[in-house]
């Protein structure tokens, strides 16, 4: 049984910054690439960044390229993201999920998915 936790959404301004964390539970994270999704309201579920098993590989989409990261510590279980210089347009429920492969950008590709985290950006 896979379980995934998000953490470490807020309300944040404009130009702000959040980290988010996934703990993953399973003896085999260090195995999975690892993503991460947002869902706006009345939107479909987006595509933000993927990682590959090793930490070595990330690959993001358009719109956060240069301003979030994403990272993972196998150690510990756990997936990041670093945002920076946060829009009012990233405001969604952020989720994580275990990816088939890498990169993974749809999410049909991912078998796994955590609750999500509220991310609020106000202008």
């Amino acid at each position: 049984q896979v379980q995934l936790v998000e953490s470490g959404g807020g309300l944040v301004q404009a130009g702000g910054s959040l980290r988010l964390s996934c703990a993953a539970s399973g003896r085999t994270f260090s195995s999975w690439s690892m993503g991460w999704f947002r869902q706006a309201p009345g939107k479909e579920r987006e595509f933000v960044s993927v990682i590959e098993s090793n930490g070595v590989s990330t690959y993001y989409a358009d719109s956060v390229k240069g301003r979030f990261t994403i990272s993972r510590d196998n150690a510990k279980n756990t997936l990041y993201l670093q945002m920076n210089s946060l829009k009012p347009e990233d405001t969604a429920v952020y989720y994580c999920g275990v990816a088939l492969f890498y990169p993974a950008t749809h999410p049909s590709n991912y078998n796994y998915w955590g609750q999500g985290t509220q991310v609020t950006v106000s202008s």
